[in-house]
């Protein structure tokens, strides 16, 4: 594999995606929406869900299982409980729809919950959290995803490593954002190994036979495990609840995989709950003042030996926005030929260039 990086600016890997998604059917202001909560994934270092996605999701669309032009209305089940049917779409299009629908119930009401049938993939558990914390409220964001990780004590592929969400805005000392999967590793950074080349660390996966392997090939045939066991075996199942069951969408192993089923629809379903975090207390100011209380107690507790400081969720990728947002996104050349050649495919004459060049991204990140 090449160690030299070029370095994209958020704006221009937007246009990008946002020029590629045109093309291939997607409305101006849907493809905005998409590119932003792809572009915003890279922005975090959770490259596995940035516009590398790209070619996977355009494949779906080729195929006509991935619906470019939705019409997604919100179906009031009681004042702050509603559904939407996602007809197929694009899961980030069917997310920002019910976290906006849950966003105006816990206007009114202090919560709302939005479920969602019939999605796809929807990327970055955490951007649906970000979008309602931007206006001040809390979130928790739900989804199931294909099999691909087995029950605790089992060899097959059963549960998915759906991810899950929670977020809160703070204070001076910031938000709160736990954004993790189930399982050890989400299968995107073992994809990310297999399309660079690399070798992944054992305990990672299993292969076809049940055998620890440091091969993403093998892995990606194989299954992903759960983390810490039969606890990583329940969250997966959590989600498969939430996500799936509940919201009428596929479960129990029925979501279709987006890379090795072309010829049906994925059968997603995602679970979001917005709230005021400061119901239950006197005042705004008084959340406030605790979430910067719980925050600065965490970050300054004593680290053990070998760390040199301790880290809330979502503040290293924070830290990562910040700088990508000055320095540039990171990606191969591989990685940018690629998506370039993708964008020739489909008509499309943007580039993601000119960039800057480096010899690694240790130097950068």
């Amino acid at each position: 594999m090449s160690d030299t990086y070029i370095y994209v600016t958020a704006d221009t890997a937007q246009k990008f995606a946002e020029e590629l998604l045109e093309s291939a059917g997607c409305r101006k202001e849907d493809a905005s929406i998409i590119a932003q909560a792809l572009v915003l994934a890279d922005l975090r270092g959770i490259d596995t869900h940035g516009i590398n996605r790209l070619p996977g999701y355009l494949d779906r669309v080729k195929a006509g299982v991935l619906n470019v032009t939705p019409d997604l209305h919100l179906i009031q089940k009681t004042p702050v409980m509603g559904l939407i049917d996602a007809q197929n779409t694009f899961g980030f299009l069917a997310g920002c729809k019910a976290v906006d629908e849950a966003i105006n119930m816990a206007t009114t009401y202090g919560v709302g919950i939005v479920a969602v049938k019939n999605s796809g993939h929807y990327g970055m558990g955490g951007t649906y959290c970000l979008r309602a914390m931007e206006k001040g409220f809390g979130a928790m964001a739900f989804t199931n995803s294909s099999r691909s990780m087995p029950a605790w004590g089992s060899k097959e592929p059963l549960l998915g490593t759906s991810p899950f969400a929670v977020g809160l805005p703070g204070g001076q000392n910031g938000d709160f954002l736990l954004d993790m999967s189930p399982s050890v590793v989400a299968r995107g950074k073992i994809r990310k190994a297999a399309r660079r080349g690399e070798s992944i660390p054992e305990g990672w996966a299993l292969d076809e036979e049940g055998r620890t392997t440091t091969d993403p090939v093998a892995a990606l045939k194989g299954v992903v495990l759960p983390i810490g066991g039969p606890k990583g075996s329940g969250i997966a199942m959590m989600m498969d609840i939430f996500g799936g069951l509940m919201s009428g969408a596929s479960f129990a192993g029925g979501v279709n995989d987006q890379y090795h089923v072309l010829d049906k629809p994925q059968g997603v379903g995602h679970f979001f709950m917005v709230f005021r975090p400061d119901v239950f207390l006197e005042s705004t100011t008084e959340y406030t003042q605790r979430m910067d209380l719980l925050m600065h107690k965490v970050r300054t507790s004593d680290p053990a030996g070998g760390v040199n400081r301790v880290y809330t969720p979502g503040e290293i990728e924070k830290l990562t926005e910040e700088r990508r947002r000055v320095d540039g996104i990171p990606f191969t050349r591989e990685e940018v030929n690629r998506l370039e050649t993708l964008a020739e495919e489909w008509g499309c004459g943007v580039k993601l260039g000119p960039q800057e060049v480096v010899g690694s991204i240790q130097s950068r990140n």
